[in-house]
């Protein structure tokens, strides 16, 4: 069953949200997340897609299949599933914000925002190939890293995404090497924010077999482990299937341990679901916390209840934000998220549908609202008045910044206007950010 709900409409950049039903809007919430069986019934679909950060879908790339050093790459997907997981916990539900923008800083081609532990400063992520820190008051900024000569940039490549380590000596960043391999790499971090290019230390290098789909988040749970979001591998459609098959790094959320372990420059959590080896009779590589992701470009934990939130960007026809709760292990414990068998809650690839899939929380149609999700975090700070807890996100297509209040069964439309948003991330204090592609570092304000 799907509810198809009005969104409050907002004016542009720098205006205040007001009343009134928009009744253009295709967001759907979906009324369970819980496993279902799979759908018998396909619709049409075709090849194309558009993704974040600028790229159109590649389809005639040839590369490599190896996917990781750890992993080894099946064609036929898992015939079990990952166990239901509980209901969203419940939420109080949002109120009716009044939100503006206050341009901070503008920057090269910001697409991630890190937190440093006990740091105030904004650390932004140029896709060009540098780290900025920032004071989110004076718009002062500082160089931090510059990796220019290390990655290859442009459409959905490049330096994607920064991550510290909860104690703030360490940094992890996630950029497209030469080959268009992903390669996460540690640094050492000084007092002064600055990473030292001279302690960078490879933890994990995913072979991409396409150009597109690189995903290229990166975040600590509450847990203390880090979680590595990885796309489908790109083309379109998952041509090689990757997604459904846990044995493959691609089309997964990877949790590790960054702590080296003898030789290994990273640690397996002996709670992963494949750590111990297969699960049920499915196979998985050790690193596999989830699958079935098509592109998750962003993923937040909500610092308050610990449940996961990922913004998983579409092929043809639906984008996704999918939500999962934590229970005695952290969310998204052995959750399969449906693609490619799934877009949405619509049937993509009829061959690759499999049970016991976790839909998203909501969907909406590419057009009027957007074609590319750019998550997207739950609000957690204190100067918007009836914002908290929504999951606030945009779409690069659009630059239309929702509130998705799932307690009270609404999608708020907060803001519109922008231009080619690449992320929405919390700062220090868990006030909001809007990163534009044009450059534009924008922060949610009382309006």
């Amino acid at each position: 069953m799907r509810r198809r709900f009005a969104a409050l409409t907002g004016f542009a950049l720098l205006a205040t949200a007001c009343g009134g039903d928009d009744d253009n809007s295709t967001a759907v919430i979906v009324t369970t997340t819980t496993s279902v069986e799979a759908p018998t019934s396909p619709t049409s679909s075709v090849t194309v897609s558009t993704d974040p950060p600028t790229s159109a879908e590649t389809t005639d790339v040839t590369a490599p299949t190896s996917t990781s050093p750890t992993s080894s790459e099946t064609t036929a997907p898992p015939t079990t599933q990952a166990p239901e997981p509980d209901p969203p916990a419940a939420e109080p539900e949002v109120g009716d914000p009044d939100v503006a923008t206050e341009l901070v800083v503008s920057l090269d081609r910001p697409v991630d925002l890190a937190v440093r532990p006990g740091d105030g400063a904004l650390h932004l992520v140029n896709q060009s190939g540098t780290v900025v820190r920032v004071d989110p008051e004076t718009g002062a900024s500082t160089t931090t890293l510059d990796v220019t000569d290390r990655i290859t940039y442009g459409g959905e490549q490049g330096l994607l995404g920064l991550e510290f380590s909860p104690d703030g000596s360490k940094a992890y960043t996630n950029h497209s090497a030469p080959d268009g391999s992903t390669v996460i790499t540690e640094y050492t971090v000084g007092d002064d924010g600055v990473l030292d290019p001279a302690s960078a230390r490879e933890l994990l290098t995913v072979a991409q077999p396409y150009r597109n789909h690189n995903a290229g988040d990166l975040a600590f749970g509450t847990d203390g482990m880090l979680y590595v979001p990885l796309g489908d591998g790109g083309a379109g459609g998952d041509p090689e299937r990757r997604s459904s098959d846990p044995t493959s790094l691609l089309g997964s959320l990877l949790r590790i341990d960054p702590t080296p372990d003898g030789t290994s420059p990273y640690s397996i959590p002996a709670d992963n679901p494949f750590a111990g080896g297969p699960r049920g009779g499915v196979d998985g590589a050790p690193e596999v916390w989830a699958w079935g992701l098509r592109n998750p470009w962003k993923v937040a934990f909500d610092p308050t209840t610990g449940a996961l939130w990922i913004a998983d960007v579409g092929q043809n026809q639906y984008e996704e934000i999918n939500r999962v709760v934590a229970g005695d292990l952290p969310a998204g414990y052995a959750v399969d998220f449906g693609w490619s068998g799934l877009e949405g809650t619509e049937v993509f690839n009829e061959d690759d549908l499999r049970d016991g899939t976790t839909l998203p929380v909501l969907t909406y149609e590419h057009g009027a609202d957007g074609c590319s999700i750019s998550g997207g975090a739950p609000y957690r700070g204190s100067a918007i008045d009836e914002l908290e807890p929504a999951y606030v996100y945009s779409d690069y297509c659009s630059g239309i910044v929702w509130a998705l209040d799932l307690a009270g069964g609404r999608n708020i439309r907060l803001l519109d206007g922008l231009t080619e948003v690449t992320a929405v991330r919390p700062g220090p204090d868990g006030e909001l950010y809007v990163l534009q592609g044009d450059g534009d570092v924008l922060r949610l304000v009382a309006g």
